[in-house]
């Protein structure tokens, strides 16, 4: 099986492809979308669950998602269809750090795909870029909530601490004005969610050919949560505004 067949399977009962539940991303969607009429757009948007969202509650939105799947974005265009916003999305199959649009947008959001730009930093640059004036970034990055094993880091990648996070994060020019770090419940629900998925999939295709992989697949990776990173791995959403230049400029941040 390959990855993005796994990936499909495993967040089939949970789309939004981060540990975060529904309440959360309600409240994140309307902190950063505060009139409803924006332009909006998601790097790295996947099957476009963050969009969708945002589009079926408010009926002058527009948006556009980028994303390097085919497969997620063909996903993201039936379920446009399905819930009758197809009219205002626009999809591109492209990578997102390589995209480049006419106008600019009043939010941009990047929630789980920092390791598609080299980290966090160089996400948000990649935010600034296509980000209006007086504009808003969603951003979701995951941190280390304690020490990490060398096994863990390998793993996963070489996060900082929360603190560390919202400190580069604020260096970079980027004033907070909201954040959500995920609670154990939604860390635990979608690790749940995910290799429950799988394993059942692969229990109801026994003559799959895939069956097996994707039990074993879903095996592993569960040890691999429950006994390497459960205890040491958080996630941080942030809704971000450019700080002024003048006030940075002055040590105010």
């Amino acid at each position: 099986m390959n990855r993005e067949q796994i990936s499909r399977i495993a967040h089939a009962d949970h789309p939004i492809k981060s540990p975060l539940d529904d309440a959360s991303v309600d409240r994140l969607l309307n902190l950063s979308l505060p009139r409803g009429d924006e332009r909006v757009l998601d790097l790295g948007c996947g099957t476009g669950e963050w969009l969708l969202r945002a589009l079926a509650t408010r009926p002058h939105l527009l948006a556009e998602g980028v994303d390097i799947s085919g497969g997620a974005l063909e996903d993201a265009r039936r379920a446009a269809n399905d819930r009758g916003v197809a009219d205002r999305l626009v999809l591109h199959h492209r990578e997102a750090e390589g995209f480049v649009s006419a106008q600019p947008f009043d939010l941009v959001l990047s929630v789980g795909s920092s390791h598609a730009f080299g980290g966090l930093l160089p996400t948000l640059a990649a935010a600034r870029r296509h980000l209006a004036p007086g504009g808003r970034v969603l951003i979701g990055e995951g941190f280390w909530s304690r020490a990490p094993s060398p096994e863990a880091v390998e793993m996963l990648g070489d996060f900082a601490d929360l603190a560390t996070t919202v400190d580069r994060v604020v260096a970079d020019g980027w004033t907070p004005i909201h954040g959500h770090v995920s609670t154990r419940h939604e860390l635990d629900e979608y690790e749940w969610a995910c290799w429950g998925s799988l394993a059942s999939w692969a229990l109801d295709h026994p003559e799959d050919p895939d069956g097996e992989e994707a039990l074993s697949m879903a095996t592993i990776r569960r040890t691999e949560w429950l006994r390497v990173y459960r205890d040491t791995w958080g996630f941080l959403s942030l809704v971000l505004r450019r700080t002024p230049r003048e006030w940075q400029d002055l040590g105010c941040y």
